[in-house]
């Protein structure tokens, strides 16, 4: 038994990703303070079983203003640029208070399905102009109880030839956005738009996530600007691009190149699985190829990558309850992941993620926050091939959520009058 001061509460027989055997956590002011075999002190139990305990899902792709878009719209589009051009049509009626509730569904959705850092993408330009942006700066301030949300502010529909979409840019970006992206396929001018983006990132000292070649085309792309204007401005490790389809069509050589290309620029790669899947490919006839880039196995030749949401029931992907692990079991299926890698798969929606974002405090350890979920199953293994419920969510050592286990009700079972 190890001696310990008064904690706020203690986690007892928890499983975490490193530990040999079960474990004791113990919390105090809202941080880990303590993890061993057996704790001894007077505190709040909570009894886990051998559940498996993690940090939380880390979401690095998401576009909350756009969400919850079914029934707006029909949903029978043909590919990127379709869906682009249907939500363009929307979002010029979008209200700040239509896109906080529309957002808000979304949030509450990925607390309770265990998300603890999350990166959302907010379009910025002359048809919205900034009423999205207000209303995701409000709902990371209202929900800062239970979520980590960092604003990526970016143009989707082109920069160059867009007047007006710079301008307000730089008024997000003064009034706190923490990280900005781009479109280059859509601008006329790509390397140019690409350019501005570094130059905007630079001048406010933040991160750049780019969504990038989303088609699958290999014989051209815009990943080598992107790696030049990382190396060029020194941004090794503070650059993503997401989607990046045009990776999954190359062949084996190809790919080992493209792999050495991020790795020597330090450029990471977002892969977004439902929207992939559902965009990509739509005009084969038959054997319609996936379009999903085997992120998993970039991380292998040392890429480092994550797996995101991107789009919840809007044109770009009518689907989604802005589950990570849903998502990462969704990309195990996908990309023919072996039982073997399913760790991996895991590492893609949690510790990954959380290196992409730069987080610095993320993980179960002693003296990080505790942010800390509780999934009903015993190993990472197991979290992506059963798809457990996440029973127990916890934000600086508070609880957040909890979800009931189902009550099976044998013959025989006494039941209350109201069942």
């Amino acid at each position: 038994m190890i001696a310990k001061p008064a904690f706020d509460l203690v986690f007892r027989h928890a499983v975490t990703r490193t530990s040999a055997s079960t474990v004791d956590i113990g919390i105090a002011d809202g941080r880990i303070a303590a993890i061993a075999p057996q704790l001894s002190c007077e505190a709040a139990e909570i009894d886990l079983e051998g559940r498996l305990a993690l940090p939380g899902f880390v979401d690095t792709h998401i576009h909350l203003d756009k969400a919850c878009l079914l029934g707006r719209c029909g949903h029978d589009h043909a590919g990127v640029a379709e869906a682009i051009r249907a939500v363009a049509a929307m979002k010029r009626d979008f209200t700040v208070e239509d896109v906080y509730a529309r957002g808000a569904k979304v949030i509450e959705r990925a607390i309770t399905a265990g998300t603890t850092r999350m990166r959302t993408h907010v379009e910025i330009d002359p048809r919205i102009g900034l009423r999205g942006f207000e209303a995701v700066k409000t709902l990371k301030r209202d929900y800062a109880w239970a979520l980590d949300l960092s604003l990526c502010v970016f143009p989707q529909e082109g920069l160059t030839n867009d007047p007006g979409t710079d301008e307000l840019l730089v008024a997000a970006l003064d009034d706190g956005a923490e990280a900005i992206g781009g479109c280059p396929y859509v601008d006329s001018d790509p390397n140019a738009q690409i350019a501005r983006i570094f130059d905007l990132a630079q001048q406010f000292d933040i991160d750049v996530d780019l969504h990038l070649d989303f088609d699958l085309d290999p014989s051209w792309w815009h990943m080598e600007e992107v790696c030049r204007q990382t190396e060029r401005r020194n941004y090794h490790g503070r650059v993503a691009i997401g989607h990046a389809t045009k990776l999954s069509a190359l062949p084996p050589e190809r790919l080992k190149a493209a792999s050495a290309r991020l790795v020597q620029s330090g450029v990471a790669v977002t892969v977004l699985p439902a929207t992939d899947l559902y965009l990509m490919g739509r005009d084969a006839t038959h054997n319609a190829p996936r379009g999903l880039t085997a992120a998993h196995r970039l991380v292998a030749d040392g890429v480092l990558c994550s797996v995101a949401t991107n789009n919840v029931q809007n044109p770009f992907t009518p689907f989604g309850d802005a589950s990570l692990l849903r998502m990462a079991n969704l990309y195990a299926n996908a990309a023919h992941a072996g039982i073997g890698e399913f760790d991996a798969c895991l590492d893609l929606v949690t510790e990954l993620p959380a290196r992409l974002m730069n987080l610095k405090d993320y993980g179960i350890a002693v003296g990080n926050p505790a942010d800390i979920v509780v999934l009903d199953t015993d190993s990472a293994t197991n979290a992506i091939a059963e798809l457990p419920d996440v029973l127990l969510g916890f934000r600086r050592g508070r609880k957040r959520f909890e979800r009931q286990k189902p009550t099976l009700f044998r013959p025989g079972t006494k039941l209350s009058p109201s069942s």
